[in-house]
């Protein structure tokens, strides 16, 4: 995991520098808002294809170079087009660099997967996690001291102080390329010590194998996409810095993911806790959205079951589909939910200009619940074969209890947030009177 964190660091630079790069280039929210979509729109077609070349063409060690290599191109193309004031030019760097980290991220999974399935794979993808938001919590807390010493050095804020402060970031990017060069060689290494190379499989990959994915595989794709879209864009968006260093914090910290991926592991119900912390996340949002309470509760509440999701959820990829398309899987999955980071980005800007903080709350809300319509409506059998697949109990009796349980909850949250909005439209209509 210690080639991810470059790439995780700088993919938030925006949102870290977010006053910043509007008053310094004079954008709106529905601007700025485009540096996160040009990220995740070559996503929709090339994860797939990344997956793809991962398993087929590249290999997976010459294939995290090459995305590396992307990575650290497009971090110098964005900063180049801050340092001219040239707006399009880091919407290109963007574009560039998001060709590489959705597929960083990808090769970072299979390796993991290639190296530690049935062997603690919940708790490897935990620590995962936990080493990439290493990445983005520096970033949130460093990069505006950076901007700060520069504005010193220069003498006064601008796009120019702006461009120097995002190529000194892109250092990290290169880190990670050295540490994806001394991964590759290592596992070469291995490979040969271990004769890895006389157990491999003799399937052939066809890019046609996603006519055959599983069910299961695409319920997975739809719980990824309606969770993600409801945190990223929301951090992307956040009232300064601190409150993604909240999410990412908890998410970073060595005791949290690992310890979540552990549990997930023992417990073998990968179902469950996926469940738990979408509901959990809901609730946070509805916290936020509808109650005075301290922000810091909900926001610790998203930055743990946000932990929970990435270890229980992404290891379910590895239980439904073989091992020789498992990159092809993972790029898969990546390519859909970076289609809906993409549309969401642009719709939560928006929304945020028009509307406000509330009205982008009840939207991520609804985010959130509109898998849950899409769960209620899938065929029972097959959200049973994967609670069969994930779970070390095999009676369906309590199987179908657990499901019932779950989703009695999450309707009842759904209830709530209607409730408490329809509870705040009259309100509103009460003070005009």
């Amino acid at each position: 995991g210690c080639f991810v964190p470059g790439s995780y660091f700088c993919y938030d630079n925006p949102a870290a520098l977010q006053s910043q790069v509007i008053q310094d280039l004079h954008l709106t929210t529905a601007d700025f808002m485009q540096l996160y979509a040009w990220y995740s729109w070559p996503n929709v077609v090339l994860c797939f294809f990344g997956g793809f070349l991962l398993d087929r063409v590249f290999g997976v060690r010459l294939g995290t170079i090459i995305f590396s290599l992307f990575v650290c191109a497009g971090q110098v193309v964005f900063a180049a087009g801050a340092w001219t004031n040239q707006f399009w030019l880091m919407e290109a760097g963007r574009f560039i660099f998001g060709i590489g980290g959705e597929s960083l991220a990808v090769a970072q999974n299979t390796y993991a997967v290639n190296w530690f399935k049935g062997k603690e794979l919940n708790l490897v993808f935990g620590l995962q996690l936990s080493m990439a938001r290493v990445g983005s919590t520096v970033n949130m807390n460093i990069m505006g001291w950076i901007y700060n010493r520069v504005t010193d050095a220069v003498g006064s804020p601008g796009h120019a102080v702006l461009g120097a402060s995002l190529l000194i970031a892109a250092i990290t990017c290169v880190f990670s390329l050295v540490c994806a060069l001394v991964l590759g060689f290592l596992d070469k290494r291995a490979e040969r010590i271990l004769n890895k190379e006389q157990e491999g499989t003799a399937e052939v990959i066809k890019i046609t194998d996603v006519k055959h994915f599983p069910a299961a595989l695409w319920l997975i794709f739809i719980v990824c996409v309606g969770y993600y879209v409801a945190v990223f864009p929301f951090i992307g968006l956040g009232h300064g810095p601190y409150i993604a260093f909240i999410v990412y914090i908890l998410s970073a910290e060595p005791p949290a993911s690992p310890v979540l991926g552990f549990m997930v592991d023992k417990t073998g119900r990968n179902v469950y806790w996926v469940l738990l912390a979408v509901a959990a996340t809901l609730a946070a949002h509805m916290m936020l959205a509808f109650t005075f309470w301290n922000p810091w509760i909900a926001m610790s509440l998203l930055g743990v079951s946000y932990s929970l999701l990435a270890c229980a959820l992404w290891p379910m990829v590895a239980f439904v589909v073989p091992e020789h398309q498992l990159g092809t899987a993972y790029g898969f999955m990546q390519s859909i939910q970076n289609l809906g980071l993409a549309i969401i980005s642009i719709a939560a800007g928006a929304i945020l200009d028009s509307k406000g903080y509330l009205v982008l709350e009840v939207f991520f809300c609804a985010c959130i619940c509109g898998q849950y319509f899409y769960v209620f409506l899938f065929p029972f059998f097959f959200f049973f074969k994967v609670l069969l697949d994930t779970c070390e109990c095999h009676c369906w009796l309590c199987l179908f209890l657990h499901w019932f349980s779950f989703h009695f909850l999450v309707v009842g949250l759904i209830a709530a947030v209607l409730l408490y909005f329809v509870d705040y439209i009259k309100g509103e209509k009460r003070l005009e009177c």
